[in-house]
């Protein structure tokens, strides 16, 4: 029988998704609690590899086993035995043929930076943090510059053993509330570090240190060196994962809505 789990997670405490020898991934928790629940090993797949400290408000993956239990003993049964950092929020049998990565067709990332002087202290391991002024528009602008089908190799991390770098940038909103500016990010799949790469290199824009157009120039010269720094994990988040309705899955997105924003001084 093939299971399918959605989950969600504070990356804050974990090596990334990934299994880790030093048993500290998130797939090495998951893996352990639902391995209980079943009495024997399993093999937990999911959507989307999460580098350190990423969070995920909605991760979709599955799981293959013999065990017969009602439903709810992979969810809140498990939860019993993970850590408190991480929860199954549905759990349901699926198709033999559905598979948490290859059968999705999109991923949604929302990164939130906090835009200050000086660096956060109260919920800093969930959103990222730059010291100066950021413009909107521009970086509003340069964003619409890169939507479409490309080859990303120029926001690709060195390391990415992703087998091509051509991917469908299908949505890059960027808004503000306070202190707080919000990436919202759509595409059919992602290079590793491609998000947190796009962020650095808007910030250049939205600094003022290039203009809009510059990054268009940048996707088109498709080399790493000439974009901007990666920005800090702990403001990404995976909200979730796109899959054709004839899977039957419950939710597979968990949009972030009303995030904490930075107490502002008062007098």
């Amino acid at each position: 029988m093939r299971i399918a789990l959605g989950l969600e997670y504070d990356g804050s405490s974990f090596h990334g998704w990934q299994s880790q020898a030093d048993g500290r991934g998130v797939q090495d928790a998951v893996e352990s609690a639902v391995g209980r629940m079943a009495g024997h090993r399993v093999t937990v797949i999911s959507a989307g590899r999460t580098d350190s400290g990423v969070h995920a408000t909605r991760q979709v993956a599955h799981f293959e086993t013999d065990a017969s239990r009602p439903a709810t003993a992979w969810s809140r049964g498990v939860n019993v035995f993970l850590p408190p950092a991480i929860a199954i929020c549905w759990a349901q049998p699926v198709d033999d043929e559905f598979h948490a990565r290859l059968s999705a067709t999109g991923r949604h990332y929302t990164y939130l930076l906090l835009v200050r002087p000086v660096r956060p202290a109260l919920s800093r391991e969930r959103w990222g943090w730059y010291h100066r002024p950021l413009s909107l528009e521009p970086m509003r602008e340069a964003a619409s510059l890169i939507l479409g089908t490309h080859d990303f190799s120029a926001f690709r991390a060195a390391q990415c053993q992703a087998k091509t770098p051509v991917k469908t940038l299908k949505r890059l909103d960027i808004s503000r509330e306070d202190e707080v500016f919000r990436f919202d990010v759509h595409a059919d799949a992602f290079l590793q570090h491609m998000v947190r790469n796009i962020i650095g290199s808007l910030i250049v824009v939205g600094s003022g240190r290039q203009p809009a157009s510059w990054l268009r120039t940048v996707l088109d010269a498709h080399q790493r060196a000439e974009s901007g720094a990666t920005f800090a994990a702990s403001g990404l988040h995976l909200t979730g994962v796109d899959y054709h309705p004839r899977w039957k899955l419950p939710p597979t997105h968990a949009p972030l809505h009303a995030p904490v924003f930075a107490p502002r001084d008062s007098a």
